[in-house]
């Protein structure tokens, strides 16, 4: 064969080779070619050979093009809200770039019940070791970073973030970051019981970002803790739970606050922004897109 001549191969035409001008066709005539991965009748051993090795480093280009870091992920605190973060976090890298790209993902998910169990007696320093067992596996697995995905055992992020050597992108961070870029100054925080009362996630907003944090009072933040954990973390979403805390966050704007974090991985579940007027930053949404940034963000 005559270079300048078509030719037949398994039902398909393809091109002169040799003769393929810009625009022609979708591939190279070299592309053509190697096709099936071997050399078209008629061309040159010594062509065919250079085409595989334009292919081979064309292919290692485009890999290389496309950076994106592994993310691990601490799911189980609830299950339900973990669904929400590999979802939101796959949209994401897919969102940005195309195809049928998604994360590099590591997960470990712990049995909730034992580390809730810790939580009611308050032993912090138990849950700590089982979420930092978790946090070594993760790491061992090739994660880059690590994604707690859940806002109340933050409380132990420091003990967590001292067994391993990977980065943790911490929730109160991401969230305050969104807040300061909308220009809030005062919020409204929701959670469990845990979260709205002690100082680890509020005194972090306050003292690293000079938020001033709003939460309910004490009545209400006990409807808010039993909803999370009799409801929500069982995948009950009510609606007289939802009026509920809907009332809660218009009384938290009442007293000021300019937005209303939903501190809690589980209520952005229950709650959306289309229910009310009031700024919503919704703690799951936040930390998975972070994620997404931090993965594909460039060293």
């Amino acid at each position: 064969m005559m270079s300048g001549e078509s030719m037949f191969i398994e039902g398909n035409t393809y091109e002169k080779w040799g003769q393929c001008q810009p625009g022609d066709c979708e591939l190279s005539c070299c592309q053509h070619f190697s096709k099936r991965g071997e050399a078209a009748p008629g061309m040159p051993g010594d062509l065919y050979s250079g085409v595989k090795q334009v292919q081979s480093q064309t292919t290692q280009t485009r890999m290389e093009s496309i950076t994106m870091k592994t993310i691990g992920l601490m799911g189980g605190m609830s299950w339900q809200s973990t669904v929400g973060y590999y979802r939101q976090i796959n949209e994401g890298i897919n969102k940005a770039l195309g195809g049928l790209h998604s994360g590099r993902i590591v997960m470990h998910s712990v049995d909730f019940e034992p580390i809730n169990k810790l939580q009611i007696k308050g032993d912090w320093a138990g849950a700590a070791t089982i979420l930092a067992s978790s946090a070594q596996s993760i790491q061992a697995g090739g994660a880059d970073f690590l994604v707690i995905c859940t806002n109340t055992m933050h409380i132990v992020a420091e003990e967590i973030e001292a067994v391993i050597q990977i980065p943790i992108l911490h929730i109160a961070d991401a969230t305050a970051e969104v807040l300061m870029a909308e220009g809030v100054g005062t919020v409204g925080l929701l959670g469990t019981a845990f979260t709205m009362e002690k100082d680890f996630y509020k005194g972090r907003l306050s003292d690293k970002y000079g938020l001033k944090v709003v939460a309910p009072n004490d009545a209400d933040r006990k409807v808010v803790h039993d909803v999370i954990f009799q409801e929500l973390c069982l995948g009950s979403f009510q609606d007289h739970s939802r009026q509920e805390f809907l009332r809660i966050i218009e009384d938290l704007a009442l007293q000021g606050a300019e937005a209303v974090i939903l501190g809690c991985t589980e209520i952005g579940m229950l709650v959306k922004q289309t229910d009310t007027e009031v700024m919503l930053c919704d703690t799951t949404a936040v930390h998975a897109a972070r994620a997404v940034e931090y993965a594909l963000k460039t060293d």
